[in-house]
């Protein structure tokens, strides 16, 4: 990790403010000492990093001025993003408010429970400064209701104690924005893996929060990925790492950078020391761990190893990359494997949660129309704007890329012999293109070293999976891959329970058609997505998804029955066939004394 020279001058200096809690604003300044003679230009990112789309974070600044030595001085409005100031003599300061209420881990939130931001939706960058220091003072709000509010961040303190507010540091535009900032009353937690220090900050309301089981497994887990990337040295490639929670009622996402993560997620997923203790976590929670461990996994694959188009990264524009399949694909692949590795779960529920990503999969036919490939090209209009019509058009690049991962992963084991895996190239990217990335001796990796990578470390030809899987559209024979192992892949269609094939949403009037599945019941029928369904049969729909399946539990499949539904504001009756499932139940067994093989280290098995 590149070291921060504390004591360099900053060549822009910002100060940021909680100014207005309940109207959700920031008051930011921005201080360029030597602006540039010809007129100094500012602009604010429109995109943050792992986040693939267009965000026009600028739209969020209310009202901007700039000034020098005490007299105002014009900006000009280049464009959406971008300003530029008339030419100065001294330093040169912007004031500017930012509206900050997008509870998401993506842009910058703020009330009066806490406040919550990312340096690309406040921090507007000088052109020609962006490689110089950054220095930035995070002000406590004035409101005496925060006087017990602090600040979690993994950005170095240059004139403030950690969680504390005051001035801290970067060595340039790209690492300021790489560190979200949280600030509020919040739980506070930590340990040390492989000598380094990972804090966990949870934010919201969480009653009983066992925080001494969540800093056991979270230890576990970075323990084993930190061990996998260096086994040698065991050396994590940052000074400390923090992991920003913000816990509410229903919610799940995350968001990687270079030292941090910033997630959300519903407080049910989070342990409590109310339940039992149990040696393996329920769902909920495996659900929370899988996503810490996705996050944490990005701090090599994606924030070191890069795809080239984004070292560095315009964030102005759209990047374009055919490999997020590598990225995403291969992070999902591997945060649950971690889980199993690290002992967190059991093999047990590790193929159990395989499954239901295969179901996923083939879930939607999008998955025969677009490869994953064209879906990571096509991130920033597809992808990151799915509408009602998605399963049918496209396919995930997370979900389907990391069934490609196993794929690469059996498909070497088993050519090797087991004496080689998908570890072995993760190893190679990271030695080549990662290790030294912030250091400036490593660059972004292209498609085609990529390819090239796989057979020169694997020592096999694997052209075909790239041909079929990544390029192309085919379904990946996991039956077939897992055989060699001893592990059997099976599909149970439940055709015995009768279905509309639809996505079911609540509405006031009755149940919502989100999505209809290409195919399916209906689709055949003529329903629509938008629908909204207030009888079958003559019989009332109450507008809960439950209360439709109840419905429907009545009939047999192959069974006719009439829909009403409003499409607009007009009243229409379908005639229904019902079907059965049409997605499989995928169910993966294992052989006694087989099963490892296909899932620890080739020095393991």
């Amino acid at each position: 990790m590149k070291k921060t020279n504390q004591k360099k001058q900053a060549a822009v200096h910002y100060t940021i403010v909680p100014k207005d809690l309940a109207g959700h604003l920031f008051n930011v300044t921005a201080t360029v000492a030597a602006p540039d003679p010809q007129g100094q230009v500012f602009s604010l990112p429109a995109w943050i990093p792992g986040s693939y789309m267009i965000r026009e974070f600028a739209r969020n600044i209310v009202r901007i001025r700039a000034e020098s030595n005490g007299t105002e001085v014009a900006l000009t409005k280049l464009d959406k993003h971008a300003w530029q100031a008339a030419p100065v003599a001294g330093p040169l300061t912007l004031h500017y408010e930012v509206y900050a209420w997008d509870l998401s881990v993506r842009a910058a939130h703020l009330d009066q429970t806490h406040g919550f931001f990312n340096g690309t939706s406040v921090f507007l960058r000088a052109h020609g400064k962006e490689g110089a220091a950054h220095h930035v003072d995070i002000q406590r709000p004035a409101d005496p209701a925060t006087k017990t509010w602090r600040v979690a961040t993994s950005l170095p303190e240059l004139q403030a104690k950690r969680y504390g507010f005051g001035t801290y540091a970067a060595a340039d535009y790209d690492e300021l924005i790489d560190h979200p900032v949280e600030m509020g009353d919040f739980a506070l937690g930590g340990f040390t893996a492989h000598g380094i220090r990972h804090d966990i900050v949870i934010t919201g309301r969480v009653p009983n929060l066992d925080m001494a089981r969540l800093e056991q497994d979270l230890k576990a887990i970075c323990e084993t990925q930190i061990a996998f990337f260096e086994p040698k040295t065991k050396q994590a490639p940052m000074d400390r790492y923090v992991f920003l929670t913000m816990a509410v009622g229903d919610g799940y996402g995350g968001l990687e950078h270079r030292a941090s993560t910033a997630l959300i997620c519903s407080r049910a997923d989070l342990p409590t020391t109310a339940a039992p203790k149990t040696a393996e976590p329920n769902e909920g929670y495996t659900k929370f761990l899988g996503l810490c461990s996705h996050e944490y996994f990005h701090t090599w694959n994606v924030k070191r190893i890069k795809p080239a188009v984004f070292a560095p990264y315009d964030l102005q524009v759209e990047n374009y990359t055919p490999l997020l399949w590598l990225f995403e694909g291969f992070t999902s692949y591997y945060d649950d494997l971690m889980l199993v590795r690290s002992g967190i779960i059991s093999e047990a529920t590790y193929f159990k949660l395989l499954g239901k990503t295969v179901a996923s999969v083939l879930r939607g036919s999008g998955r025969t129309k677009q490869s994953i490939a064209a879906s990571s090209f096509d991130a920033w209009s597809k992808y990151y704007r799915q509408d009602e019509n998605a399963p049918n058009a496209i396919i995930s690049y997370y979900t389907k890329g990391s069934l490609v991962g196993l794929a690469f992963d059996l498909t070497i084991r088993a050519k090797t012999g087991g004496a080689k895996s998908l570890d072995d190239v993760m190893l190679a990217l990271w030695e080549r293109y990662g290790r030294d990335f912030y250091e400036g001796g490593a660059r972004g990796v292209t498609e085609q070293e990529v390819e090239a990578l796989f057979d020169e470390v694997a020592g096999v030809r694997l052209k075909s999976i790239f041909e079929r899987y990544i390029r192309g559209t085919e379904d990946i024979p996991l039956a077939k891959l897992y055989a060699p192992f001893g592990i059997k892949v099976t599909e149970e269609r439940k055709s015995s329970k009768s279905s509309l094939d639809a996505g079911i949403g609540r509405d006031a009037a009755g149940a919502k058609l989100t999505q209809v599945h290409e195919g399916g019941a209906a689709h055949q029928a003529g329903l629509s997505a938008g629908d909204i369904v207030i009888a079958v049969d003559g019989l009332r729909v109450n507008g809960t998804p439950s209360n439709l399946e109840q419905l429907f539990a009545r009939y047999r499949v192959g069974d006719k029955v009439t829909v009403h539904a409003f499409r607009r504001d007009e009243l229409m009756a379908f005639d229904v066939t019902l079907q059965g499932d049409r997605v499989p139940c995928i169910q993966i067994t294992t052989a006694p004394g087989t099963r490892k093989a296909a899932i620890k280290r080739p020095s393991a098995s």
